[in-house]
């Protein structure tokens, strides 16, 4: 049996690569779209969480969806 050891864990988890920069592009993106409404940090930082939220619940609800048409099917 192998060692768990960092370069093992990498390759388990190779097929999940994209899922990695996720949380990224949910902060860049919440960022962004909430930059171009409003003009003050603290308002923009206030709409992103609220969309950061938003989106991660909407993700997790595209999952559990699939999740459940793939284990139906």
């Amino acid at each position: 049996m192998l060692a768990a050891t960092p370069f093992v864990l990498l390759a388990e988890l190779h097929g999940l690569g994209f899922y990695w920069h996720l949380p990224l592009v949910i902060v860049l993106i919440s960022l962004v779209y909430s930059a171009t409404r409003y003009d003050q940090w603290n308002l923009i930082l206030h709409e992103a969480v609220r969309w950061g939220v938003r989106l991660t619940g909407f993700l997790f609800a595209v999952i559990f969806v699939l999740f459940l048409v793939a284990t139906i099917i």
